[in-house]
């Protein structure tokens, strides 16, 4: 049978569970026995980790036989296997080793110095397995280990016997498909406050960014040519604004180079949660990066402000206070919160909405103290979108019974923000399947930043860009 790897989805966290406490029963007998029967994977956890699109999924025939989670959190470059089980009925077939490849060769494109695990040392399909592989033991006193050790004595999982290893991972090279995140935002509130002789609408909004959205990925050409090599229905190549932010930094930089864009679609198009403006500005940014243009966040901004409004607020990489079309920006500090999404299934036209005439276009000024004491929370595009899309009126009136539901943007995803993780994934849960639900946190500095962040540290894009 042929077993294909695939990102993870919520609904397989239980029979990704079921696998991980049938690997467990292989170690019955051993001394580490009772220490792996109580550090069960806690599926919260696993649920945050496939929204965040850091789990894969061996599949035969559609069913799952193993899988691979990786934690990002372990700093200075590494990235961490929290855990990759095979199903023991499809042992010794190659599968662990194929997800333990996939995992290392997405995080040397993630453009990480480093995969990092815990495992033990006596046990032939552990250590030695991983050895195989490329990982070498290394110290336990490193930092980079300490929350697994904690965890460790916690559990009474021997010392003695517990090995830690890293692979180093290559840079790739400057022609080697490397992949970018293009998170998602939510308005948190939206104020249309007056009209422009221009015809553009004033705004008032607060956008919160996301630590779920789109990926990219990206390869340089030699040629010039810029390629979406895959399809993303109803947004043809040439007017997909991916493809436009690539030509417009090619144009305005003078570069020689290309590159092949491939675009993996999460944020639903026409939610209101600024996906073709994110994965535009991640284009703009990685390029810039990849291309060796060299230009600053506010020659960016202004490319990224040619393409849409929202874009800049991607470029910039900061949840915002913003005013004007959307362009002038203010970081804001927001406290930590998860957000449910629920997809109706129903596009909204933005252009409509901003025609509508029972649209409020002359709402007064909010402030920055309105809105942190909660006394600003609505959207104005919310009673026109209610009225015209019965899905999305379906799907506030259902969230609302959880709290006070939104709509994002111009709609027609909505959400709900929750304290906490419990409670947003207990909304999930429970969500109809009239909705496609979606757990998210907010984040303060983007995930296309921390991306950035990696890539320059361990680059080999050239000093000066290829000028045409």
């Amino acid at each position: 049978m042929v077993v294909n790897i695939a990102r993870a989805t919520a609904a397989q966290v239980p029979a990704l569970c079921a696998i991980e406490r049938a690997a467990v029963e292989l170690f019955r007998g051993h001394r580490a026995s009772d220490a792996y029967a109580a550090m069960a994977i806690p599926p919260e956890l696993l649920e945050v980790a496939i929204a965040r699109g850091l789990v894969w999924v061996a599949l035969e025939e559609g069913v799952a036989v193993g899988f691979v989670w990786l934690d990002d959190t372990m700093g200075e470059g590494m990235i961490g296997i929290a855990e990759i089980d095979v199903q023991p009925s499809h042992g010794r077939r190659g599968i662990g080793a194929a997800l333990l490849e996939h995992a290392c060769a997405w995080a040397r494109a993630a453009g990480y110095r480093t995969v990092g695990l815990g495992t033990l040392a006596d046990v032939p399909w552990n250590a030695p397995f991983y050895a195989k592989h490329g990982f070498a033991v290394v110290d336990k006193s490193d930092p980079a280990f300490a929350r697994a050790r904690e965890r460790d004595l916690q559990n009474g999982f021997p010392d003695d016997l517990r090995a830690f290893m890293s692979r180093g991972l290559p840079a790739p090279s400057v022609t080697e498909w490397t992949a970018w995140p293009a998170p998602a935002k939510l308005n948190l509130f939206l104020r249309i406050i007056g009209r422009r002789a221009d015809g553009y609408h004033e705004l008032q909004t607060v956008f919160r960014l996301l630590d779920w959205g789109d990926e990219l990925r990206l390869r340089v050409r030699a040629d010039g040519a810029v390629v979406r090599i895959n399809e993303v229905p109803g947004v043809p190549a040439e007017t997909d604004l991916v493809v436009r932010a690539a030509r417009l930094l090619q144009a305005e930089t003078g570069v020689a180079a290309g590159a092949e864009i491939a675009v993996d679609k999460r944020i639903p198009m026409g939610g209101g949660l600024g996906g073709g403006s994110s994965d535009a500005a991640t284009a703009l940014v990685a390029l810039n990066h990849l291309w060796g243009c060299g230009l600053d966040d506010d020659a960016l901004a202004g490319l990224a402000h040619r393409l849409g409004a929202d874009v800049p607020l991607f470029v910039r990489g900061r949840s915002a206070w913003a005013e004007g079309v959307g362009e002038r920006l203010a970081p804001v500090a927001l406290p930590r919160r998860w957000y449910v999404l629920l997809d109706p299934g129903e596009h909204v036209s933005t252009a409509a909405l901003f025609q509508a005439p029972e649209l409020t276009r002359n709402a007064p000024p909010a402030t920055i103290s309105s809105f942190a004491s909660g006394e600003t929370v609505e959207n104005a595009f919310e009673p026109v979108v209610r009225a015209r899309h019965p899905r999305v009126a379906d799907a506030l009136d259902w969230l609302s019974r959880f709290g006070r539901a939104r709509l994002s943007g111009s709609g027609g995803c909505v959400f709900l923000e929750t304290p906490s993780l419990a409670q947003a994934r207990k909304v999930v849960r429970e969500c109809p399947p009239a909705f496609a639900a979606q757990l998210a946190a907010g984040v303060e500095v983007s995930p296309l930043h921390r991306a950035l962040a990696r890539h320059r540290d361990r680059s080999a894009v050239p000093e000066q860009p290829l000028r045409a």
